[in-house]
């Protein structure tokens, strides 16, 4: 064995759990002020190290931003023996589950909810990520949207990619919701409300909004 890999290897414990105290922080920093506002300098100072220290570990703001990001992910699924989200009709059970889990993880919700927002912004580091992770999770509600109507000997409707994008709406929606105003309703259950009605609207569509107005 090479004498670095040894020598990394006895150091890794301590480097990743200061890591792991960096990215809390980071977490913590970038979901309060946003990744513009919150600085490497205000991280250091909440985990006590220095500037260059952060720098050490992570080389830049914006692959800690990044690592920030994959920590939301790596949240959503810790629990699953996969490490991945599951597929098919059983991709929506799981989003409730990561609902109802989001709510003992308030700063991670705003971290992520913050960043994605900020996502839209000329040159933000973290736009790519979102573009990504949004092309990817509708294109896998959707195709859990075809298995499910499959199951249920339900012809295809036009509507599942609409219906994927809504889904994801939805609970981005509801989380910016629940993070100003937490007491006013639970986020488990009004994103379970909020999915099971879009996928009965796919599985049995009702009448059209119009058919409730009567207006003359």
């Amino acid at each position: 064995m090479a004498k670095a890999a040894v020598a990394q290897e006895h150091v890794r414990p301590a480097t990743r759990a200061k890591r792991e105290q960096i990215l809390s922080a980071a977490v913590e920093i970038f979901g309060n002020k946003g990744s513009t506002n919150g600085t490497l300098a205000d991280v250091a100072e909440q985990v006590g190290i220095t500037h260059a220290g952060v720098l050490h570990h992570f080389g830049s703001k914006q692959k800690l931003l990044l690592e920030v990001l994959a920590f939301r992910d790596q949240a959503d699924v810790q629990d699953l023996a996969e490490k991945h989200i599951p597929g098919g009709p059983e991709l929506f059970l799981h989003l409730v589950r990561t609902a109802i889990a989001n709510v003992s993880r308030p700063g991670i919700v705003q971290a992520y909810t913050v960043l994605s927002s900020e996502s839209v912004t000329d040159n933000h580091p973290g736009r790519e990520y979102f573009e990504e992770r949004y092309t990817t999770l509708r294109r896998e509600v959707t195709e859990a949207f075809r298995e499910l109507c499959a199951q249920e000997g339900v012809t295809e409707p036009d509507t599942i990619a609409m219906a994927a994008a809504s889904i994801l709406a939805v609970m981005d929606g509801l989380q910016l919701q629940w993070l100003l105003h937490r007491d006013v309703f639970d986020l488990g259950e009004a994103s379970e409300f909020a999915i099971r009605a879009i996928v009965n609207s796919v599985l049995h569509p009702g009448p059209e909004l119009e058919s409730y107005s009567h207006t003359p």
